[in-house]
This record gives C-alpha cells, sequence and structure tokens, in this order.
C-alpha cells in the first residue's frame, strides 16, 4: 500500500515546538510559514494537545443532530464577542473549504426564505476559497480550476485589488471606487436579481501574496452589495485569528459582513476545525430547518474543545497584539533587507501575513517566465537553509507572478524574526546563483 502523496521524497517530520519544526535526520527548521498559515499559537502547546484529549475521553464523538454538548456552547460564546458579525450564530465544521461551501448554502437559504431564486456568487479574479467544487468555482485561480473546468459553472468573478500591479488610470487615487464600480457592472450582468452573494478575503491570501486592499475599497464595495440585497461573505480562513494584527481582519475597514468563514487559525493545526459564521439577520431569517446541509463531523465537541483552548491561549498570551508588532518588525526588515534587491518588487502584508512578489525586472514589474518555476527553487534554497515559507504564484495574471508568503507562528520572536530575514536573504541569493548558472529561461 501506498500513501497517495502531494509530494514525494519529503523529509519526515520528528517533533515542533514554538516555531521550529525538526525531521528525523535531526535537521532543525523555522516555520515562518506556519505550514499553510496555519499554526498560531505555536507548535506543540501542551495546554491544548491536552483539552482536545480530556474532551475525547469524556466523549469523543455523538453526531450532531442527536446531541448538542456544553463545549460548543462554551466556545460559540467566547468566540461571539471577538467576532465582527452582528449578533453571530456559529456552524462548525472541519476546515475552511467546508465552511466555504456552508456559506455558500447559507446564502442561498437565505434568499430562498425571503422568497426570492438567487443563486448567482460573485467572487474575485486571483482568489481561492477552496478545493471542494462550490468553494474552487467561487475562487478565481486560473490553474486550480482549470482541470475541473466541466464541474465548475454558477460563479462569475470580477476584479482584485492589487495596488503593486494596479491598471487603473487615477492609481493610486479612487482605486477602491473603481473596482467597485466593476463589481456593480459583474452583478449588473449577471442579473441582480439572481446574485445571492460576493465572496472575498479582506486581505487576499496565497492568490495574491498578502495584498492590501486601499482604505476606500471595503466600503464602497459593501454599499454596492447592500444597494442589491447581495450578502457580503468575508473569507477569514487565513487572516483569521490574530493572523493580521486583529482578531478578524474585517476589522481593519471596520466590515461588518452578512457571513463570515473561518478555519486554519482558528485550531491552530491541533484539530481539523472550520466556522461558518452567520450575523444574527442572516440566522433569524433562514430559520430553524431552512438551511439543507450537514457533515459527518460537524458540531465536533473535540473540535470545539480544541478551538476554545487555541482562542484562550491567543487571547491570554496576548498573541493578537504580538501579530501586530512582530508583523511590523517582519515588513520593515525586509523591506530594509530588500528594499534594493534587483529581483524583489514588493513586500506587502498585514501583521504576521506578508507577502514578496519576485520580478525579473524591477523598473518593468516584468515577472519571470513560469516555465523558471522560481517561487519553487526560491521554497527550495530556503529549505535547505532551514527556513520554511508558503508559495504564491501566479499573482501577475494567473500563471506568471512569483511570490513568497510568510505566516509564521504569532509566537515567534523578535530574535527569530531577524533570523527568517537573515535566511530568506540567504536563499535570495542562491537562487540568483542557481538561475545565472541555469541561463535565460
Amino acid at each position: 500500500m501506498a500513501v497517495f502523496a502531494r509530494a514525494p521524497g519529503l523529509p519526515r517530520v520528528a517533533w515542533a515546538r514554538g516555531v521550529e519544526v525538526v525531521d528525523t535526520d535531526g535537521r532543525r527548521y523555522l516555520d515562518a510559514s506556519g505550514g499553510a498559515v496555519v499554526v498560531g499559537v505555536g507548535h506543540g502547546v501542551e495546554e491544548v494537545v491536552e483539552a482536545a484529549a480530556a474532551q475525547a475521553r469524556r466523549v469523543a464523538y455523538v453526531h450532531g443532530t442527536a446531541f448538542g454538548s456544553d463545549v460548543l456552547e462554551e466556545y460559540a460564546a467566547e468566540l461571539a464577542p471577538l467576532l465582527p458579525l452582528d449578533d453571530p450564530a456559529v456552524y462548525p465544521v472541519s476546515g475552511g473549504s467546508e465552511a466555504v461551501e456552508t456559506a455558500l448554502k447559507m446564502a442561498r437559504a437565505y434568499h430562498l426564505a425571503r422568497g426570492e431564486d438567487r443563486w448567482v456568487v460573485v467572487g474575485r479574479e486571483h482568489s481561492y476559497h477552496g478545493n471542494s467544487r462550490g468553494a474552487l468555482d467561487v475562487s478565481g485561480r486560473a490553474a486550480l480550476r482549470a482541470p475541473y473546468l466541466p464541474w465548475l459553472g454558477p460563479a462569475v468573478h470580477t476584479s482584485t485589488p492589487q495596488e503593486y500591479r494596479c491598471g487603473f488610470d487615477t492609481h493610486p487615487h479612487g482605486c477602491g471606487l473603481r473596482h467597485a464600480e466593476r463589481l456593480e457592472q459583474t452583478i449588473a450582468d449577471a442579473g441582480p436579481e439572481r446574485v445571492a452573494a460576493f465572496v472575498a478575503e479582506p486581505v487576499a491570501g496565497a492568490g495574491l501574496a498578502a495584498c492590501v486592499p486601499p482604505e476606500d475599497y471595503w466600503p464602497a464595495v459593501v454599499e454596492v452589495c447592500r444597494r442589491h440585497g447581495v450578502l457580503v461573505v468575508a473569507d477569514e480562513v487565513m487572516t483569521g485569528f490574530g493572523r493580521t494584527g486583529r482578531w478578524f481582519a474585517s476589522e481593519h475597514f471596520g466590515m461588518r459582513p452578512d457571513l463570515l468563514t473561518a478555519g486554519k487559525g482558528a485550531a491552530s493545526g491541533y484539530w481539523p476545525l472550520g466556522l461558518a459564521v452567520a450575523s444574527g439577520e442572516v440566522h433569524e431569517t433562514i430559520g430553524d430547518g431552512g438551511l439543507v446541509h450537514g457533515f459527518t463531523y460537524s458540531h465536533h465537541a473535540v473540535g470545539a474543545a480544541t478551538g476554545l483552548a487555541v482562542l484562550r491561549r491567543l487571547r491570554d498570551h496576548g498573541l493578537v497584539g504580538a501579530a501586530e508588532e512582530r508583523g511590523a518588525q517582519l515588513a520593515g526588515l525586509l523591506r530594509e533587507r530588500l528594499g534594493d534587491h534587483p529581483w524583489v518588487g514588493d513586500v506587502r502584508g498585514a501583521g504576521l501575513l506578508v507577502g514578496v512578489e519576485l520580478v525579473e525586472d524591477r523598473g518593468s514589474r516584468t515577472p519571470f517566465p513560469r516555465s523558471r518555476r522560481v517561487t519553487e527553487q526560491l521554497l527550495a534554497a530556503a529549505k535547505e537553509l532551514g527556513l520554511l515559507l508558503y508559495p504564491a504564484a501566479g499573482c501577475a495574471d494567473g500563471s506568471r507572478g512569483d511570490a513568497v508568503l510568510l505566516g509564521p507562528p504569532l509566537v515567534i520572536s523578535a530574535a527569530e524574526v531577524e533570523q527568517v530575514v537573515e535566511r530568506l536573504v540567504a536563499a535570495l541569493d542562491v537562487l540568483a546563483d542557481r538561475l545565472r548558472a541555469a541561463g535565460p529561461g
């Protein structure tokens, strides 16, 4: 029997603590990506492990249609004041893709409950919302969608803020308003009476390597959605639970979405946990029995216990504020050390979600040919130097546009941030030598 591995020949992990991962050969790595930008509270936190184990000892599994549980109610009650929604109702699932699928069904159920047959969902170009079919349909990353296009269809896509490559003739002024105009045209083309929801990350994740929208973007976009009765769905799977220096990235823009999805940092990798959250108005409109939906492992008591322990760790150890502080240090050092690098076009992000975009020519912002696989080569060079990064290729045009994403655990120290930057600089030097030796692509 063989494991259907995502990549062959990987080192075997032995253990991990804090911001460090160690393989079975004893090699040590600084986890500057938190895995897939998942680990927030750090590796090896005993109180989180014990919370999950203690709940599993009491009861590991019951189905959510047969029993409720105190720990689920306790988790929802402690989480609710931190969520950027009014009177939120939480639907726990097993990850980000399931959360997005759930939110899409909530949007459909909401409109049906109001007597409106709306089914079109608007996503954004370059976006990523998950690998299940509905989540992939609303995603805008062409390379991920391509093999499955015959299965995709109802979603439509509008423009995404990308300030480094903004093509508006008014840039940098009024870009948010221009994107809102494009969204309104997309809704008009689809038929406003058919559009159920607009789904977007408040700050872009891997699809655009931590692009932060201009300040006028979200107010203008939300106004368009409200005017047409379109629900606003904030995908906070990557940006939630302190990652950007706020509990949720929506807070940076004063945004109050109708629906919100979360995952990754919700359980910090200790349990597969995702959340679809509805505002009180959406929840009450759907009503009991209005959402025809469910998963085998939704409303899982061990997941709730794990999420509760992670939430308390984030809160009690001030890790949301730490993400803001260490993130400013990380971005500042990267700009200082790489600001004149001939292949670094942009350093951007919020909190401990930082992207570095690489270009072949800084003046023209010309990306490397995809055939050179610059992102993959940089990840490999960094790993050889004991640094783990996350890929974000395709951020220029969906294919070209090499970038890496840094999203270390929020417990990273100031000294470890300096080590991350030193190793990334060294990895870029190795990459430069290799590209020069290979010649033109």
